[in-house]
């Protein structure tokens, strides 16, 4: 009997992260769920229909998290997934062991969000970018903005910019 038994994986919340959208409806500099991913379409071509009846859509997407390029067909008339993707704004108060200590607009503070790759205002690789930009920004009467990409139960910091007060 045991070797019937099937195992099958668990689904979480995930689903109601994305909303699902025709293939053929999607544009470039928009979002989709490619292998699991949310992604930006970079690249999207159509292919004429075919002896089976149907267009397929080839998409390009980089994943907005990681930066890793990936591809998808489908046919034009079905459904692709795609991601909710909430973008934030936060003041940076402090910036210790790469780790951000932000506040939102009601004064709440969080200090969860680590400096990553996908930062594309300074180089992850030296944290000591983020300190500096926050000491000039002190010297300037200034403020430093997080940007926070939420998407798929993910949260990154994507961008890093200062404003005059």
């Amino acid at each position: 009997m045991a070797e019937h038994e099937q195992e099958f994986e668990s689904v979480n919340a995930g689903a109601s992260e994305t909303f699902p959208q025709q293939c053929s409806a999607l544009r470039k500099n928009g979002f989709v769920v490619i292998k699991g991913r949310p992604c930006k379409i970079v690249e999207m071509s159509t292919s004429k229909t075919g002896k089976h009846g149907h267009a397929k859509v080839h998409m390009v997407g980089i994943d907005i998290f990681t930066g890793k390029k990936l591809e998808d067909i489908s046919p034009s008339t079905h459904n692709m997934n795609v991601p909710n993707v909430i973008r934030k704004e936060y003041q940076v108060i402090d910036f210790d062991d790469g780790f951000f200590h932000i506040m939102d607009d009601n004064g709440d503070t969080r200090e969860d969000l680590k400096l990553t790759n996908i930062c594309t205002t300074v180089d992850s690789n030296k944290p000591e970018e983020v300190t500096k930009m926050l000491q000039e920004a002190e010297k300037n009467d200034a403020t430093v903005w997080a940007t926070v990409w939420q998407a798929m139960g993910e949260e990154h910091v994507k961008e890093l910019k200062q404003k005059s007060n």
